[in-house]
């Protein structure tokens, strides 16, 4: 059995999202296939595209999936969403407006050193009637362009280039942190193992 690195994003924005988020992943950690290699610190975020929302948390997880020697990238990457909407699922998330508030959202942003675009599994389409139909594209279409997702990836992999980048994810970050600004993201918690601790 091979192992592939892949990234998950982690946000929520209703009730104690923080605490979602700890949840979440620890349900990504007991996931059978799955070993928890690396979490980000946490971070608040200004929301985007609906402005007239609290505050998002958003960390990025690094996993290590058990794959079979003979599985292709676009079904391994596949079998993983299934399981992340699984867990959306489990917390309850619900369907609302692109960019509206997330009770959880787990988004697949790199698969190990794979570039894919492929029709995603019924089990792994989106509540959102808009986006249901796109196909599951690896490294994630939007990455390159969210502080929300740039900063919390530069804590776990700064010099990873992902596949049709031209720069490296930590460039990428002070990148859109010069558009967004400094306040866009800030990191308020790290892992301490079981949970978070807030910074200061």
């Amino acid at each position: 059995m091979a192992r592939v690195r892949a990234y998950v994003g982690l946000g929520a924005n209703v009730g104690d999202a923080a605490a979602t988020l700890a949840d979440a992943v620890r349900a990504l950690a007991a996931t059978p296939g799955l070993r928890l290699r690396g979490i980000s610190r946490l971070y608040a975020t200004a929301p985007v595209g609906v402005l007239d929302q609290p505050e998002f948390r958003n960390a990025v997880a690094a996993l290590d999936m058990v794959v079979a020697p003979d599985a292709s990238p676009e079904a391994s990457a596949s079998e993983l969403l299934v399981v992340l909407k699984d867990i959306e699922r489990a917390f309850g998330r619900r369907q609302r407006e692109r960019w509206g508030p997330r009770e959880v959202d787990l988004d697949l942003l790199v698969f190990g050193r794979h570039a894919i675009s492929v029709e995603r599994p019924d089990a792994g389409r989106s509540a959102n009637p808009a986006k249901a139909a796109l196909p599951l594209t690896v490294p994630h279409a939007e990455a390159r362009h969210r502080l929300f997702v740039l900063a919390p990836l530069a804590d776990l992999a700064p010099r990873l280039v992902p596949p049709g980048w031209d720069e490296t994810v930590a460039g990428a970050a002070d990148r859109q942190r010069a558009a967004e600004g400094e306040g866009a993201a800030r990191a308020v918690a790290t892992w301490s193992g079981d949970g978070w601790r807030p910074l200061g």
